[in-house]
């Protein structure tokens, strides 16, 4: 029987997938995102050991509701490749049951996702932080390249993308930065979508009920024209930009 380790799970609408969402959080992550706003999933300890079916239970009394409205299963974290075997076969129940599903990434452990997991997967959902290497390693104290090879990987499979790029002022707004993931981003021929998501501060809560300091918190939110001018950059690469 086959167990993981759950922070918690929604039913919502947003940015997690098309339509109406089943999104499962599961518990840990080897990044530390300076801006993350969930550091309350980083540790393992922070969920509850669950199996598969347990989960599974909970997503069947949506499954009517979430393929009416169009929606699907998400596995999110925390990271869920951290939990290779978990989460392939939650993919792999959810897309055997007509569910349609999506895995939220950050790439970094894309190696261990095997074939079989991505078969299961009709969507992913990759966050690439940088793409100036220096930046994405004080970002989140890993290396890019992993993310890229995930990246490459799941595209050359013909498996959709969208990606996902957060704007914080001062640290990934680069002119450069921006111009190389986009150029990146428009060689990868399935992303359908890159995702602009403006640096907020809407987690310092957590933070402080941790106790951990958070690095981000004299940042300002990006200005309307500094988000405007990263889509912009996005767009002039022929990238369909939200």
């Amino acid at each position: 029987m086959t167990t993981g380790v759950v922070h918690s799970w929604d039913v919502s609408t947003g940015l997690d997938g098309p339509g109406t969402r089943f999104v499962a959080f599961l518990a840990g992550c080897p990044l530390r995102c300076l801006y993350c706003h969930s550091p309350d999933t980083w540790t393992m300890r922070s969920g509850q050991r669950t199996t598969v079916d347990e989960l599974m239970v909970n997503i069947e009394r949506y499954h009517r509701f979430i393929d009416v409205a169009g929606g699907g299963v998400t596995v999110s974290g925390g990271e869920p490749l951290l939990q290779p075997r978990f989460t392939g076969e939650v993919l792999r129940r959810c897309h055997d049951a007509g569910l349609h599903t999506a895995l939220d990434t950050s790439g970094y452990l894309g190696a261990r996702a095997d074939d079989r997991l991505l078969d299961a997967t009709d969507l992913v959902l990759l966050d690439i932080k940088s793409w100036d290497q220096a930046t994405y390693q004080a970002v989140t104290g890993r290396r890019l390249a992993p993310t890229l090879d995930f990246a490459r990987r799941v595209a050359d499979r013909g498996t959709p993308v969208w990606i996902r790029f957060v704007l914080v002022p001062g640290l990934t707004d680069g002119v450069a930065n921006v111009a190389g993931l986009a150029e990146f981003a428009a060689s990868l021929s399935t992303v359908e979508r890159l995702e602009v998501l403006p640096f907020h501060r809407l987690g310092v809560h957590k933070y402080e009920q941790l106790g951990l300091p958070f690095a981000l918190a004299d940042t300002p939110p990006p200005d309307a024209a500094l988000v405007d001018r990263v889509r912009g950059q996005f767009r002039e690469y022929g990238l369909t930009v939200y």
